[in-house]
């Protein structure tokens, strides 16, 4: 005789552990995978705090995301308690989870009770179609996607770097982009600045850029600053940012940057183009070296030409300007590992990649002093960097 749908959950029940509220409630912010397994609908509505959402329809596929450790102890719950025992079952039997729990009551019980409930991000029916593929990726997901609507990215450049970054970010969904640039269009940017066109001739790029940008996406917010970056004003333009990026073209303003970011413990995603070649890295203060690691001294001006002396092939920047658009939304993640003490090389005519290790130097004049020694006083000091650069040439 085949057992009725209550008998059948009496038995699950009976063969998994369940934990009650209080408990759970005592757990929240503890090393414990806590995984509401009800459906998107449900959970708009609330949920417990720090949980991670996954539906109980895609848990097999995607609960490694959540919970890699398979010794790790995970809490499941639904609304009542009955979908989260039998994805617990499956955990347990199907997919060798050691320390799979179910919460008695479920939601409804843990809000009768009056514990804190956490109201997700509430999505507009425009979001989820723009989104919808981020959505299905186990990496982003909504969590991740809010993550990306609340961060700020500042770029250093509406150029050739600058817009294929701008444009994949802003199509990404990052919340507020500024843009540092202090020059207009001009005919001769158009061959690679794709994100200015033929009618924005002579208008300020960090006009232009915003115009593109809104166009693609009206949830990106775009503070513009249209004034050469230097020591007077650095501080004050990036200290709100989570990250930088960089696409300068010259010495002084690169370790300028540098040198405050450090300070203030920002990471910038770095490139640079020049021909058919590109390099690429990501320098995250204290986690792994800064660019005066990298390069303790600027190098002598005839080995360090500009791209408007010997020219760079018009799509360069936009392969390199796409993989620091990709290591941004990495950091911004936490997922992935990014090019952190790893220095990418691109040649465009042999289609080839070269990976440099490059490791923090005990030594360096900047990275190397403990951040707690730096004095509020000495935070917007700096040194004359176009000297610098110049006794080194």
């Amino acid at each position: 005789m085949t057992p009725s749908g209550s008998e059948f959950i009496k038995q699950v029940k009976s063969e998994i552990t369940e934990v009650d509220p209080s408990e759970v409630a005592q757990l929240l912010g503890e090393d414990v995978a806590i995984v509401d397994v009800r459906e998107t609908d449900e959970v708009s509505a609330g949920k417990l705090p720090g949980a991670a959402h996954v539906a109980r329809g895609f848990l097999e596929s995607r609960i490694e995301s959540v919970a890699p450790d398979r010794s790790q102890r995970v809490i499941l719950y639904c609304a009542s308690g009955n979908r989260s025992a039998l994805a617990a079952k499956t955990l347990i039997d199907d997919l060798g989870y050691e320390h799979v729990e179910s919460m008695t009551g479920g939601y409804t019980l843990w809000k009768d009770r009056g514990y804190d409930v956490e109201v997700p991000f509430q999505w507009s029916g425009d979001q989820r179609q723009r989104y919808s593929r981020h959505f299905l990726l186990p990496e982003v997901g909504e969590d991740g996607q809010q993550k990306l609507l609340e961060s700020k990215v500042l770029l250093l450049g509406a150029g050739g770097l600058g817009s294929p970054t701008a444009f994949y970010l802003a199509a990404a969904g990052v919340g507020t982009l500024g843009i540092v640039d202090d020059d207009t269009v001009d005919v001769s940017n158009l061959q690679r600045q794709i994100i200015h066109r033929t009618d924005t001739v002579g208008v300020a790029k960090v006009d232009s850029a915003e115009q593109a940008i809104n166009a693609l996406n009206p949830d990106v917010k775009v503070v513009k600053y249209e004034t050469r970056l230097d020591a007077s004003n650095i501080v004050d333009i990036i200290k709100d940012y989570d990250i930088i990026v960089d696409g300068v073209d010259n010495f002084p303003t690169r370790y300028l940057l540098n040198d405050a970011t450090v300070r203030l413990k920002i990471p910038v995603v770095s490139a640079a183009i020049l021909g058919f070649e590109g390099q690429l890295s990501v320098f995250k203060p204290y986690e792994g070296p800064c660019y005066r690691c990298l390069f303790r001294q600027p190098p002598p001006a005839e080995l360090a030409p500009s791209c408007g002396a010997n020219g760079v092939l018009g799509v360069l920047p936009g392969t390199m300007g796409l993989l620091q658009a990709t290591e941004v939304i990495k950091l911004i993640l936490g997922a992935g590992d990014p090019l952190i003490g790893r220095l990418l090389m691109y040649d465009a005519l042999d289609a080839s990649t070269t990976e440099l290790k490059v490791r923090r130097d005990p030594e360096c004049p900047i990275c190397s002093r403990d951040p707690e020694e730096i004095s509020d006083d000495e935070l917007g000091v700096f040194p004359d960097y176009e000297a610098f650069c110049a006794a080194a040439g």
